[in-house]
């Protein structure tokens, strides 16, 4: 028989750089890749710039693509160009239309939204489920298996029905090997990172003035730092930071993961980045419980994440 035909469909760069680890290990098949893309009015919005805070848009879009140029990947945009065994994707808010017939992996991507009066609207109403954003993540029900990150995440995902039969705790690209970030080449110690959330972009209410000044609470006198959101409005959020928190350096690029090894404590809302952290023992400020944090953390295995999901897709091969 031929090489079988895997499509990963990315995203934003951590759903990409995760896609692309996972491929690594599947050599023996012809990988291709693809940014987000979607079907009929949403896709339509994304293509006339007014869904930009998402992975639709096109700044997601431009980075995903410069990354995977950059990894040497070879990109069907769309995945229009050939007929595929088998879809992986970080993500079932969406399924293309062209690849919801097809063997479907799916691949936790990080931490996932708190179950709030939307999630409850959305699931009660069966409304489109990237309305709740992440915390309909696994609803979908499309895929043959759900790789995530702990057993804590499988409970999690078990309660909301679930299917357990179909999840797979092998760990996530990105997060399974977090001691390798104290490695790295960021200037900075010992300080505070305030990672900065694009809510308001996602049309949801955040208080950023509180932010700011619950950071410097954090701090207390200790060198902060923020690191915006690579989907916010920058300008917005750097002139926010110099108005409440004058004379603070702002980052709008680099390795978070990096400055989040380095620091002594973060203050978030309840991005991803709080799993790198919870994992590193840092000391964690965010809208989650911390024993919440504790339960879910993900598993520690050396970076073997990517190559426990190829051996889940090789069986739907």
């Amino acid at each position: 028989m031929g090489r079988k035909r895997i499509l990963f469909i990315c995203g934003s760069l951590n759903q990409t750089t995760i896609n692309s680890e996972v491929a690594r290990h599947l050599a023996d098949c012809d990988c291709w890749f693809t940014p987000f893309y979607g079907n009929g009015i949403v896709w339509a919005a994304a293509r006339a710039g007014l869904l930009e805070f998402s992975i639709l848009g096109r700044r997601a879009r431009g980075r995903a693509e410069a990354f995977l140029r950059d990894a040497d990947g070879a990109i069907d945009d769309g995945g229009s160009s050939r007929d595929y065994d088998l879809v992986v994707t970080c993500t079932d808010l969406i399924i293309p239309k062209n690849v919801r017939t097809k063997a479907l992996v799916l691949v936790q991507e990080g931490m996932i939204d708190p179950e709030n009066l939307v999630y409850r609207l959305v699931r009660a109403l069966h409304l489109p489920r990237f309305l709740a954003n992440t915390s309909m993540t696994g609803l979908s029900r499309a895929y043959r298996a759900f790789c995530v990150a702990s057993d804590g995440f499988r409970e999690i995902f078990v309660r909301k029905g679930l299917d357990p039969g179909r999840i797979r705790v092998t760990g996530i690209p990105n997060f399974d090997n977090v001691d390798a970030y104290r490695v790295n080449e960021f200037p900075l110690r010992n300080f505070v990172l305030a990672a900065t959330s694009h809510l308001r972009e996602c049309l949801k209410f955040e208080n950023r003035k509180e932010f700011i000044l619950r950071a410097m609470r954090v701090a207390d006198g200790r060198p902060l730092l923020f690191k915006l959101h690579p989907l916010e409005c920058s300008f917005r959020a750097e002139r926010e930071i110099r108005r409440y928190a004058p004379g603070h350096p702002v980052y709008t690029d680099g390795n978070t993961n990096h400055m989040i090894a380095n620091s002594q404590a973060l203050v978030t809302r309840y991005s991803s980045v709080v799993l790198v952290a919870a994992a590193l023992g840092k000391e964690v400020h965010s809208d989650l419980d911390p024993r919440f944090l504790q339960r879910v953390k993900p598993i520690q295995n050396g970076g073997s994440s990517g190559r426990n999901i190829a051996e889940v897709c090789r069986e739907f091969l």
